[in-house]
């Protein structure tokens, strides 16, 4: 359904160097870049992550209920991807752990370097 999902940064050197090492632990990889932008993905499905200056060359700010969610494969890769995030600076939005918005649904949350609240989760098939 989406092509691509893109956040904005402020510094986009320090964002390739944060999403290079979080998206690393989900097998996601750095596809493309330029002077504005990093796009992140599989070789399988294309670049599908974008990390931008803004085009309008204004500062770049979060949306207020946006939230960008990543699939794990299991458990242990949402507790990895949570502790990478925090190692690199992101800020803690909910630890890793079981919710109720599905049966086994084990999620994790964070903000990166400029806010950009981030979702993993590992959904066992039903």
């Amino acid at each position: 359904m989406l092509q691509a999902v893109s956040v904005g940064t402020n510094d986009l050197k320090a964002s390739t160097a944060f999403y290079d090492a979080l998206l690393g632990v989900l097998g996601i990889e750095r596809l493309l870049q330029n002077e504005t932008e990093v796009g992140y993905g599989t070789s399988e499905t294309g670049a599908l992550f974008f990390v931008n200056l803004p085009f309008d060359r204004e500062s770049a700010t979060i949306g207020n209920g946006v939230q960008i969610s990543f699939a794990a494969k299991d458990r242990q890769t949402v507790d990895r991807f949570h502790k990478c995030a925090l190692e690199l600076g992101a800020a803690d939005e909910g630890a890793p752990g079981f919710r109720s918005y599905s049966p086994g649904y084990y999620g994790a949350y964070c903000r990166d370097l400029d806010g950009n609240k981030l979702h993993v989760a590992f959904v066992p098939d039903k």
